[in-house]
């Protein structure tokens, strides 16, 4: 793989997905714990790159806020794409149709089995099978089941959890959006994410010209790598330091 630091450079537009990537995964969604430092590097990163910053996440706005910022200070996707936060304003799609079905089938697993945790999103639920890995099977068949004649909805598999969105909407679609729009357009776009639920960022990144980095192991289509979050922390950084050091 390339070298990292070499990829950031001031006409770079920067989109960073948190859990795995920013933030080592936890055992529960609600259990990650957040570098001391990593919202003093996301702001330097934002005021040298004009404000081309952007996070791209599939949790939900109201569950990301309390772990880094409030009120919430950069352009952001949430929901993988469907709640979208841009200096242009607030672009979020609306519940989608069929979701309550999605949302009984995994309300009704939760009930029979401990270990299953279901995240409500406004958009769309994630059903955390971590702490029950032998679940997988039931999870992703059961809401499969849910949504078969709902087209309009998607199932969406990551690490150790299986989500129900609408079908029109991804990281890649959310930063499309964005590198229409200033501070972005017109820049070279990188991505950094851990999970299959970020290949369409590396796919759209990548066809614009920029760089994908894949955190962890896996198969990818992302051309670059890192081996965890410390070390993407720490490249951030360094791109940061050398920006601001004296000539």
């Amino acid at each position: 793989m390339s070298n990292l630091p070499k990829l950031l450079t001031d006409r770079s537009a920067l989109f960073l997905d948190f859990d795995g990537t920013l933030a080592d995964l936890a055992r529960r969604p609600d259990a990650v714990e957040v570098h001391p430092e990593l919202v003093d590097l996301l702001h330097g990163l934002y005021q040298r790159l004009d404000g081309a910053l952007a996070l791209i996440t599939g949790r939900a706005r109201e569950d990301l806020e309390p772990l880094l910022a409030s009120p919430w200070p950069w352009p952001a996707a949430f929901e993988h794409g469907a709640v979208r936060l841009s200096l242009h304003g607030d672009n979020a799609n609306t519940r989608p149709f069929g979701l309550s079905r999605a949302v009984q089938a995994a309300e009704h697993l939760v009930a029979r089995h401990s270990g299953l945790l279901l995240e409500r999103k406004q958009t769309s639920i994630a059903l955390h099978y971590r702490l029950a890995p032998t679940l997988e099977t039931l999870c992703v068949d059961t809401l499969a089941r849910a949504i078969a004649q709902e087209p309009g909805l998607q199932l969406l598999r990551g690490k150790a959890v299986v989500e129900v969105k609408s079908a029109g909407v991804s990281k890649g679609t959310a930063i499309e959006a964005f590198m229409q729009e200033a501070p972005f357009q017109g820049r070279v776009p990188i991505f950094a994410g851990d999970d299959v639920t970020d290949e369409a960022g590396f796919d759209v990144v990548q066809r614009l010209g920029g760089d994908g980095i894949k955190v962890g192991d896996g198969a990818t289509r992302a051309r670059h790598r890192c081996a965890h979050p410390q070390a993407l922390r720490e490249w951030l950084g360094s791109a940061l330091h050398l920006s601001n050091s004296p000539p």
